[in-house]
């Protein structure tokens, strides 16, 4: 599985990097700008990630912005739903308002800080992205 992690939180970065590497080749970023970049390169070079971790708050580029410009890339590119990239969306914002707005973009799954990684392990399951 190839992954995308966005978080600019370097002891946020450190944990998701250790627990997701064991699952795949992580990628990792700082901002919102530099993940659309290195998903963009992703599919241009026709090896696209399977999951993005995404933070919400974010400089440069929030985890919103970078999830319609991710969504809006897919779909220039005719990526067909089934293939899209599953985002999980990490944040401490758990009001309902930032939930609506982060799968109205195209989430997949939003995740409260801190990360409990027996959750994350389940949800990496039920999106079928475990072996």
């Amino acid at each position: 599985m190839r992954i995308l992690i966005a978080e600019d939180d370097f002891a946020s970065r450190k944990a998701i990097l250790k627990f997701l590497s064991v699952y795949g080749e992580c990628d990792v970023t700082v901002d919102g700008m530099e993940a659309i970049d290195a998903f963009m390169m992703a599919i241009e070079e026709e090896d696209p990630y399977d999951l993005v971790c995404l933070d919400v708050m974010m400089p440069m580029m929030d985890g919103y912005q970078a999830l319609k410009n991710i969504r809006d890339i897919e779909r220039e590119h005719n990526v067909p739903q089934s293939e899209q990239a599953k985002v999980i969306m990490t944040t401490a914002l758990n009001e309902e308002k930032n939930v609506k707005m982060a799968f109205d973009l195209g989430c997949t799954v939003y995740c409260a800080k801190p990360i409990d990684v027996e959750k994350l392990r389940d949800i990496l399951n039920k999106l079928g992205l475990t072996e």
